[in-house]
């Protein structure tokens, strides 16, 4: 598996895929910086009058409902459509499904609408997109993800024919069929606003370039889980959270083969 997301981490850089992403703005500078930094070129298009128009001339979008309101959503829905009347592969963020009926509504109306190569959340926001009934706070999830859901996440992959990634302390990556397990990363990680974003913003990137979504979102969670460990061994004294925000990009900007096969932590299940 690790060889496979090598080969990704190549095919971005040589290719510079465009990532169309309909974002959030708490997090949009961040989910371009770094979706340069892996290699790919970003784009943050939002308006219902040229997101058709640009998901045509991308690689891949990236829809993340962080920051809702009802302009973006119909932009999302109308880029989405896009996207699989072209082939265009799309990946989902559910931040904060549970949290509220309106975002509830908009997560099951994109699920309806869309049809994503991947969706990668928090075991919260996994649960709540399917309707099961979740502790939340805000947009951050109060359950950890277990090695118990991957039978869960096996069937809301069959389900809805997509990939679903659930990222946590231990990360779970499956297809249906396919298992991957995931324990890069690092607690502190938990800290800066929008690692979560990041993480899908790479996906995005991979899913550009790699027919096989699987393969994508095993590559976006490795990546990020790797920069974040290492992000955190760099930083010295009197260093938080802000100094690790701009580690993660630098590590990503660096990441490279040699990389990935000696600290990926990636386990068949």
């Amino acid at each position: 598996m690790k060889n496979n997301v090598v080969q990704a981490l190549k095919d971005v850089r040589e290719k510079s895929p465009l990532v169309h992403q309909i974002t959030n703005y708490v997090t949009v500078n961040d989910c371009a910086n770094i979706t340069l930094a892996i290699g790919a070129s970003p784009v943050m298009a939002d308006d219902i009058n040229e997101v058709e128009d640009m998901v045509s001339i991308a690689s891949a979008l990236v829809i993340n409902i962080g920051t809702l309101n009802s302009n973006t959503v119909k932009s999302m829905i109308a880029a989405g459509k896009k996207a699989n009347e072209l082939g265009v592969p799309v990946v989902l963020d559910p931040v904060g499904v549970g949290a509220t009926p309106f975002r509830n509504k908009v997560g099951a109306e994109l699920i309806k609408e869309v049809k994503f190569s991947v969706i990668r959340g928090n075991l919260s926001e996994i649960k709540s997109l399917y309707g099961a009934d979740v502790k939340t706070k805000g947009v951050d999830s109060l359950e950890e993800s277990s090695l118990n859901e991957v039978g869960l996440a096996k069937e809301i992959a069959q389900k809805w024919g997509a990939v679903i990634a659930i990222t946590g302390a231990k990360d779970i990556i499956t297809d249906g069929e396919r298992v991957a397990v995931v324990e890069n990363g690092h607690k502190i990680m938990s800290k800066v606003t929008g690692t979560g974003c990041m993480c899908t913003a790479l996906t995005g990137a991979f899913a550009g370039v790699c027919e096989d979504a699987f393969t994508a979102a095993l590559a976006g969670v490795v990546s990020m889980g790797i920069a974040g460990e290492k992000a955190n061994e760099r930083l010295e004294k009197n260093e938080g959270t802000g100094r690790l925000r701009q580690n993660i990009i630098d590590e990503i900007y660096n990441l490279s083969p040699e990389v990935i096969l000696e600290r990926g932590k990636v386990y068949e299940k």
